[in-house]
């Protein structure tokens, strides 16, 4: 064969086969359908074997996860401390007394243990050292000269920026602080290890079997790959048990193997698509997250790009305790960029950042795709998402986050348009919010409807019950020559409390006693909603929009989608 074909597998395996994807195209610039390509039924991704053969696989690997990780990196950090403190140290007002904190993160983090252990694996292949040296036997403080200081951060900063340096210390910060949270016990995240060059010990690891096993014919072999049933020699089997949460120590509980014989072995290749795993997790806020698409290699990819997510890494909500809720609507953000036509159900699994945190599994189905994907609920969601907090006493509600989560749940918007509702009472400007909220029910109430037409009718018709109520607003407000709602408040709170418990009879006598004091007749879709709870939610909130002055003046346009 010309070809190794690596098909989708599980999670891990397709996490990694986006990994290799990002080395491919973005790290060595692979020639596409020459050097690699994916299957005609789109099932898999192939390498050309004299590629395959050709390629350094260590320097790949490293140039890859260093290239990803050094923005979420200690090195980065450090970097940055180096460049805020020289950027201001020759100004007049400068005290270095003021910069004792960034001293000590300085030297706190280029002295760690995993650092001194980079340094010496490589310090044989460096340029400069003295740096690092100086700073090892003396300390930076606060104390000392401005300028000796500068010189010193200048120097370090030179030693740093040296490509081997780079690597080290990031990958140093990866190792410890990424990778080893999805596989570890092996290579250089073996503890014997931990003070030998790192490269050395992958190579030996993961690239030379890699080679090695693709050269050579496994015809007459007896051992089957776990995963890709491709036959594997004794020597060249590896344990899945380097994984985590995947196997236990297989050398030492057999117990789940027929007669006790461990056959849980995989290939040096899947095994390197494997260590490739946390290169296909993206990380969002305090956790690592995996779209997992098995319909075709083209969706899992869109969906776990990681390009187009930069804007995600980057936004503020990266305080240690993010939301769940926070993570999954950021999740479904990025579905909502894919083709769902033809997908089943969608897994999406999270791992936190932290040692003991497990993988985490949500499914999210193609019913709830295709909600979050109508353009009308996209457009109110999309509203949402650009002012998503309301104030509701001393805390706050994510009403984005919130609504999304409602979706996902199959639960309805009801009760948080009724909070919202009454926060709108004594609160200007949430009725736009509410009014969002609603029009993500209503459309999702409709959904399933065959035709856009139908669809369309119903939309107009709840909202001509909106106009309604504000009609009675404006009626109520010139009648007691008032120039806000306080007049109508207890009113609002009333047929908030009605409706949240489906007391229709008691809504209708409110309503019916506010119309009383106005030459307005009540609508007459009020009669059809007595005994349809469904379609008295319907209509009674549309009516309270009006009522609470939502969307006026007639800024919206409702269009038959």
């Amino acid at each position: 064969m010309d070809r190794i074909v690596i098909n989708l597998g599980d999670f891990l395996k397709n996490a990694g086969i986006v990994g290799l994807n990002y080395i491919l195209e973005d790290v060595i610039c692979a020639e596409k359908d020459k050097d690699y390509g994916y299957t005609p039924d789109r099932q898999a991704i192939w390498l050309s074997r004299d590629f395959a053969l050709d390629c350094d696989w260590t320097d790949v690997y490293f140039k890859a996860f260093t290239k990803y990780y050094r923005k979420h990196s200690v090195y980065q950090s450090v970097i940055d401390e180096i460049n805020s403190i020289l950027a201001v140290i020759q100004k007049d007002n400068f005290k270095l007394k003021d910069m004792k904190n960034k001293l000590k993160f300085i030297n706190d983090k280029l002295l760690s243990n995993s650092y001194k252990s980079g340094f010496v694996s490589v310090k044989d292949h460096l340029d400069v050292i003295q740096p690092y040296e100086d700073l090892q036997a003396q300390k930076l403080k606060d104390t000392m000269d401005i300028q000796e200081v500068n010189r010193r951060l200048e120097e370090l900063l030179i030693f740093l920026k040296q490509p081997i340096c780079e690597e080290t210390f990031v990958m140093k910060g990866a190792l410890y602080n990424y990778i080893n949270r999805f596989w570890g016990g092996k290579c250089f995240l073996n503890s014997k290890n931990k003070e030998k060059n790192m490269r050395e010990v992958f190579e030996a690891d993961f690239a030379v079997p890699l080679r090695e096993y693709i050269k050579k014919s496994h015809d007459k072999e007896k051992d089957i790959c776990i995963d890709c049933g491709n036959l594997i020699s004794g020597k060249e089997k590896v344990s899945i048990a380097f994984m985590k949460d995947m196997a236990d120590d297989l050398s030492r509980k057999r117990s789940a193997f027929w007669n006790c014989k461990v056959d849980a072995f995989l290939c040096p290749v899947c095994a390197y698509i494997y260590a490739l795993a946390p290169l296909g997790f993206l990380i969002i806020g305090r956790r690592y997250v995996f779209v997992n698409i098995n319909s075709d290699i083209d969706n899992l990819l869109a969906a776990n790009n990681k390009y187009g997510h930069e804007s995600i890494e980057s936004q503020k909500d990266t305080e240690k305790e993010e939301r769940y809720s926070s993570w999954i609507a950021r999740t479904i953000n990025i579905m909502l960029g894919i083709k769902t036509e033809g997908l089943s159900n969608i897994q999406v699994i999270t791992r936190g950042i932290n040692d003991t945190d497990t993988y985490t599994f949500d499914v999210i189905s193609k019913d709830v795709l295709s909600i979050l994907k109508d353009k009308g609920i996209k457009s109110s969601i999309d509203s949402l998402s650009k002012h998503p907090d309301v104030k509701r006493g001393s805390d706050y509600i994510n009403v984005h986050e919130s609504v999304i989560l409602n979706i996902l749940r199959y639960r309805s918007q009801y009760d948080l348009l009724n909070i919202l509702l009454k926060i709108a009472i004594e609160t200007n400007g949430v009725v736009y919010t509410a009014a969002n909220v609603y029009d993500v029910q209503l459309r999702t109430n409709v959904h399933n409807i065959d035709t856009d037409k139908k669809k369309g009718g119903i939309i107009m018709n709840r909202y001509s019950v909106r106009d309604r109520g504000y009609e009675l607003r404006k009626a109520l407000l010139l009648a007691k020559g008032a120039t806000d709602d306080s007049c109508i408040r207890g009113t609002v709170y009333q047929l908030l409390n009605a409706l949240s418990v489906g007391n229709a009879n008691k809504f209708m006598e409110i309503v019916l006693r506010v119309y009383c004091s106005t030459k307005l007749q009540v609508p007459n879709e009020f009669v059809e909603c007595l005994g349809d709870q469904s379609r008295f939610k319907e209509y009674g909130y549309a009516f309270l929009l009006g009522l609470q002055g939502s969307h006026y003046e007639k800024k919206e346009e409702i269009t038959n989608e």
